[in-house]
């Protein structure tokens, strides 16, 4: 017997979780949160349609919270298990679980004095920093191409997959009776455009491929031209007298963008005088990046030399906001700054707060420079909403929107069709994961008109005989 059952990040994008089941055992790829969504109760009756502590391993691909950000709740439930990871994403986990504990539980402290004022039960959060600090206990790091059994009979390999530090393309090999099938999960493939990391490996052989469809229906704008725009919306902001708002996600899109502006600041071309770097997990993250520097494209050695100090030698009018009343500071300033604040689709942390103070002010410039997932604050921003209600309260949309598709970690249409095209032999059977339906739809014709291949896209919940 050989199942896999297509839990999570299914004709959407986040909440990434399959099941693969054998004789031997149960593998769960992926334990990722499902963004856009508070109630604990709905994101437990979506991911978690199975005995936790029937799970044998867990696997993860890298450390977004889209990909991992459940697995607190899963040692809640009983797992006990390994939970295999890259190095990277192990440090990074560290402080990423940990950020997403306080804010669960900061989020349901404030939606319960709401709560209460309406004679509504109270919540509770969906897990809390033991649950963290539990999960962070089971996570045994691999370095890249180190083949490793996880259970009797099931062995895998990470590979870089250029997205963020650490992630991986997983190869998983069922073995049973000397015959031998081979599933890739392609996790989130990064964009050849990236300034730091390398391009995605190449994987030349698979019985099954799983793979991102996240930008399936189109390509990223040009690198040049996004950075040529990021660089009109900065001097616009300077010339409206105003600040720069960037809700950014705090591993992978907050260090890309800390690099080009410390390259627009030592070209003599950066009018701004202060960046301000407002999350905390954020700054972590920033220290695990120049930790890992050996995962680095090296094109860049003046940044791989100045980095060994710290971003600041990089881009030396950069300032860490590490407590509250520093964040609250930032208020007090009306123009001339840029804040990088999480979270990056503006579901919690500190951009809200900022968001309160100068949403409706028509000087500000809010910079989107990731993908926004529907149910979404940000998603509800980019789409043009002129009214919005976070925090219990509602606000104006007066702020000018601006949104910068090619800095995406993801990779674009062409990348996935050029990746998946490398594969060699009888190409394995297709399923296409992690993005909305419509994006899916798009890639599956350009599969089939340029491979004559045919691309499946599982429902939620389906399980299919491997």
């Amino acid at each position: 017997m050989l199942t896999l059952k297509f839990l999570g990040a299914i004709q959407q994008v986040t909440g990434s979780c399959y099941l693969i089941e054998t004789t031997q055992g149960k593998i769960l790829l992926e334990c990722g949160m499902y963004q856009g969504e508070l109630r604990p109760k709905k994101i437990q009756e979506k991911f978690f349609s199975f005995d936790p502590g029937t799970i044998d391993a867990v696997i993860l691909s890298h450390a977004h919270l889209d990909h991992s950000g459940l697995l607190p709740r899963l040692a809640r439930d009983g797992y006990r298990g390994p939970v295999f990871v890259t190095e990277p994403t192990r440090d990074l986990l560290g402080v990423m679980l940990k950020d997403a504990a306080f804010l669960q539980e900061k989020d349901v402290e404030w939606e319960n004095k709401l709560r209460l004022r309406t004679g509504k039960e109270p919540i509770e959060p969906l897990y809390d920093m033991k649950d963290a600090e539990n999960a962070l206990g089971l996570l045994k790091a691999l370095g890249y191409n180190q083949r490793t059994q996880v259970i009797s009979g099931i062995e895998i390999r990470f590979r870089d997959a250029g997205h963020i530090i650490g992630s991986a393309i997983v190869e998983l090999w069922v073995n049973k009776n000397g015959n031998s099938k081979k599933i890739v999960f392609s996790g989130d493939l990064g964009n050849s455009f990236s300034p730091l990391l390398r391009n995605p490996e190449i994987i030349e052989t698979a019985d099954i491929l799983l793979m991102e469809s996240t930008y399936g229906d189109r390509d990223h704008r040009n690198a040049d031209k996004t950075l040529e725009e990021f660089k009109e919306v900065l001097d616009t902001a300077i010339d409206d007298r105003g600040n720069i708002f960037i809700p950014a996600f705090a591993v992978g899109r907050t260090q890309d963008l800390l690099y080009h502006l410390g390259k627009f600041y030592r070209k003599g071309t950066l009018k701004q005088q202060k960046v301000f770097l407002d999350s905390p997990m954020a700054t972590h993250v920033s220290e695990i990046y120049a930790q890992h520097r050996d995962l680095y494209n090296n094109e860049d050695p003046e940044f791989n030399k100045a980095i060994l100090s710290g971003w600041e030698n990089w881009l030396p009018i950069l300032s860490y906001t590490r407590t509250t009343l520093e964040s609250m500071a930032l208020n007090n300033i009306t123009s001339g700054a840029i804040i990088i604040a999480g979270s990056g689709m503006c579901t919690g942390g500190r951009i809200r707060h900022h968001f309160k103070h100068n949403l409706w002010r028509s000087k500000s410039h809010i910079v989107f420079t990731g993908f926004q997932a529907q149910g979404t604050l940000g998603r509800s921003l980019v789409d043009g909403a002129k009214q919005v209600k976070f925090m219990g309260q509602e606000f104006a949309v007066k702020a000018q929107i601006h949104t910068l598709g090619g800095f995406s970690a993801h990779a674009g249409q062409s990348q996935l069709l050029d990746w998946a095209g490398r594969f060699q032999g009888e190409r394995p059977h297709l399923y296409l994961v992690h993005g909305e339906l419509e994006k899916m739809l798009v890639l599956q014709n350009r599969f089939h008109e340029e491979y004559n291949w045919h691309a499946s896209i599982p429902t939620p919940g389906e399980t299919i005989q491997l």
